[in-house]
Parts: structure tokens; sequence; C-alpha cells
């Protein structure tokens, strides 16, 4: 029989299938097991390294508002359960449900990478964006200092850069953030799902507690960094009833601009998403998902470039123009901070490498 999906303490998955590219799969079943008998051993996170040949990464989709970004680390252990990077696990014929949380990769040469990136001699400066995929401030951060490092060689550079985290080790880096904010060089945006402390433990269980964001929130304000407050995603049902209590917070604790963006499900998301909800909210999983499927045509999620953030239909119309008067009244639509991608400059210490490319 198959097993109903349980939770892993300190884990957003509940299940960990194989990747949609594997030839064999693995499903759990009830082998007669209960909650009396022995329990195995907590899933640990296994940490390897990984040897990139680059580490700035171009794209060119038209809904972001970057094209090149920086992501130190492959998974993330924050576990948050409607991460839309989940599926990038399974190319390395890897689960995008607990082995997605549990067994990262990081990339120790990133800050040696990006020098070497920024020295090449048709390199054009234009703003990086770091943590597009995974968050640069999860916990194994703390030991590893990846981005760490490669703050250091941004700010060597005056390489104007954004930032996006759900973590308070951001304050970590406000020697950096904070000159180079005040220099018109960095930016942050702060992810904050909800103020509910039950619901992030449940729903993102390894991130900062929502009070320890806000609180990142004022202390790089505080520094000198524009900073932003994110509302992603918005859930229907679950957390969108927060969306003004989320950016008026962030408001009084110094954000100037805000974004938001709705629940996405792709590829193995929709599966992992679903047995969540039933797991951890059973009494509104089915309206939640009827929510979010009337924000998508009636589907789990709509692929389309122009309507794949904010969602279509009376629903999606609801949250948008809620966003929009929250915004204006909270003092959070002013323009986008731009940054200045004039002062970039190749420092002395880095010419001699550099006397290598001629």
């Amino acid at each position: 029989m198959p097993s109903r999906p349980q939770s892993t303490k300190g884990r957003g998955a509940r299940t960990n299938a194989s990747g949609r590219f594997e030839p064999v799969m693995h499903e759990d079943f009830d082998d007669g097991w209960t909650d009396d008998d022995q329990t195995p051993a907590p899933l640990r996170t296994t940490l390897t390294p990984e040897h990139a040949r680059t580490i700035i990464t171009k794209n060119t989709s038209p809904d972001i508002g970057f094209d090149r970004s920086i992501n130190p680390y492959k998974g993330c252990e924050h576990g948050c359960i409607y991460c839309y990077a989940r599926p990038s696990h399974a190319y390395m014929g890897l689960s995008p449900g607990l082995d997605f949380e549990s067994r990262l990769f990081f990339k120790p040469e990133g800050p040696r990478l990006l020098e070497q990136e920024l020295i090449a001699p048709r390199y054009v400066c234009k703003r990086i964006h770091i943590g597009g995929n995974t968050d640069p401030y999860q916990p194994v951060e703390r030991t590893q200092k990846i981005t760490r490092g490669l703050l250091e060689v941004l700010q060597r550079f005056r390489q104007p850069f954004s930032i996006i985290t759900k973590s308070n080790l951001i304050t970590r880096d406000v020697d950096i953030l904070g000159p180079m904010g005040r220099d018109g060089l960095a930016s942050a945006f702060v992810s904050i799902t909800t103020l509910d402390r039950d619901l992030a433990r449940t729903m993102e269980p390894r991130a900062a507690a929502p009070a320890r964001r806000l609180d990142a929130v004022k202390r790089l304000a505080d520094a000198g960094v524009p900073v932003g407050v994110g509302f992603a995603p918005v859930i229907p049902g679950l957390n969108d009833h927060e969306l003004e209590a989320v950016l008026e917070a962030a408001a009084k604790a110094g954000a100037t601009t805000a974004m938001y963006v709705t629940l996405r499900l792709p590829l193995e998301i929709t599966s992992l998403f679903q047995e969540w909800l039933a797991d951890a909210r059973p009494d509104r999983a089915a309206r939640v998902m009827s929510l979010i499927r009337q924000t998508r045509g009636g589907k789990d999620y709509d692929a389309n470039w122009n309507t794949r953030m904010k969602g279509t239909g009376p629903v999606a119309d609801l949250i948008a123009a809620r966003f929009r008067a929250a915004v204006k009244r909270y003092g959070l639509d002013g323009p986008r901070h731009v940054l200045d991608e004039t002062q970039f400059r190749v420092p002395a210490d880095a010419r001699p490498q550099l006397e290598l490319f001629g």
C-alpha cells in the first residue's frame, strides 16, 4: 500500500520522489511500522563542492528584471515548499523533494571565477543579481562564506549588484552592503511571506522567523542600503490576507519598494505542494487549490511568459488591486532604485592577472 506522506522534522517536502529524468521511479510504501516503533535517524544535510567553469549566469527571460545572476549554491536548506528552484535538482538525478533541501552543492571557486570574468577585456558592466534561484544566505553560508567572498570581489571592482534573501544572515555583511548601497552600487530585497510564526515554520522550516526578516530590513535600511520587501509567493486562501500587514510592517522597518509574485506550481512543485498542503493545512487544502487554479486558467500552472508571475482572472486581479493600493498607502510605490554602472573599474591589484588576457 502507498504510504501517507509524513513530515520530516525540520524539512519542507513530505516525500523524495525520483527526478523526472530518471529511468527508475521510487515510491514510499506502508511497511507496517508505526509511530510507536523506533524512529529512523533524522535526514542530514550533505554538502558537495561543484567545480564550475563560470559563475555569472545570463538569461533572456522577459519577465524578470535582470539578465545576469550569480547563485553560490544549488539546492536550499531553507526547505520552502513552494520554491520554484526545486525542479532544477532533477537535472542532477536528484529529487526536487527532500534531496533539494538536504543534498546541497556549493561553488568554492566562486569568488575567483567572478574576478576572472570581471577582468575579461570584453566584459561590459551591468547589474548582477545574487540569489535569483536559491538563497545566497541559507544556513550553510555561515561556514562556507561563498556569498561573502563574492561581495568582497564586487566591492573591489565597484560592480553594482542586487541581492535577495529571507535570512537575517545578510546583516553580517552590512559592512560591505552599507557603503556600496550609499554609493548607489547595491540594493537588497528581503522576502517575507507571512507574519504568522506557525505558518512560516511549517512552510519555510529552516528560514529565518518573520521578525528576524523585518530586523534585517531595518538594519539594512539604517546602514544606507536601498531595501525592498518581496511578498512572494502570494498563496490565495493561505497567506493572501496578510498582504497589507506584511507591506505595512516592512515599510515601518525601512523598506522603500515592494514586489509580489503569485504562487507558481511548475513540474514537480505541484505534487510536492499539494502533499504538504494536505498534511499541514488539511482543513483548507481543497479551497486553496481551487483558488490557485482560478489564477491559472483552471490548471495548476500556466507557464505563459506574460502572466506566469501574477496569474489571471478575478482572484489574480483582486490581489493586484490590493497590492497597488497598499504600496501607495505605505509609501512603497517610489521608483525602483537604479544602480550606477559607471563606477565599475578593474582594481590595480587585479591588473597583473588582466595582462594574461593580452
